[in-house]
């Protein structure tokens, strides 16, 4: 298997997805709010819906440190999946987990607004349910690699660290911690990551180009 790579050793596919990210976030410093307007997904009821923001919304990033957490974890983790699986599969797999996301934030999203918890026009932007998918893909196939995480001062192996994580998530949803945080499209990505991973294992499609 030849990898596509540059001199630094990221994928094609993680190298494209980060420097689009990037220069879309430097776009929306000088178009303040317009380009969210268009390019974040919001409520299908909302009027300021578009079809294509189930796409764009994962290219999108509300602030410098949003972008910068999972930029790094798409480099650290998806580098890994795209080197073993190749650019299709790892393109694939990125935007169904993105859109696994998209479905169970949408379904919560409706709850929430018939309920008068959220406005049907608040937005959303960011990679993380593509990412937490990227996660649990990391887990499954490296479950034992040792993982420093932020505020831990001893290593943990990756199925732990994602497990943890996943139930701090759902802990964050249904408690409300963390408002504004769009804790069940992580929980989506992640639930969308695991089906995908163990439907290509059982149909014994090799994970190996």
């Amino acid at each position: 298997m030849q990898l596509n790579s540059n001199r630094f050793g990221i994928p094609e596919i993680t190298r494209n997805i980060i420097a689009i990210n990037v220069l879309l976030f430097i776009a929306t410093i000088y178009s303040g709010e317009t380009m969210y307007k268009y390019l974040a997904l919001f409520n299908y009821k909302s009027n300021y819906f578009h079809g294509w923001q189930i796409i764009t919304h994962m290219f999108m990033h509300g602030s410098f440190t949003h972008l910068l957490f999972n930029m790094f974890g798409l480099f650290m983790f998806g580098s890994r999946l795209e080197q073993m699986w190749g650019a299709k599969r790892f393109i694939n797999f990125y935007l169904i987990t993105g859109l696994g996301a998209v479905i169970l934030h949408t379904l919560v999203q409706d709850h929430e607004i018939t309920q008068g918890l959220v406005n049907v026009n608040q937005p959303t932007v960011g990679a993380s349910g593509a990412l937490f998918g990227i996660l649990v893909a990391f887990a499954l196939y490296w479950p034992n690699t040792e993982l420093f995480l932020m505020f831990i001062p001893v290593p943990i192996k990756a199925k732990w660290a994602v497990i943890g994580y996943a139930i701090f998530e759902l802990f964050a949803g249904i408690s409300g911690f963390q408002a504004g945080v769009a804790h069940f499209a992580h929980l989506g990505g992640a639930l969308f990551g695991f089906i995908l991973v163990q439907y290509w294992n059982k149909n014994n499609r090799s994970s190996f180009y």
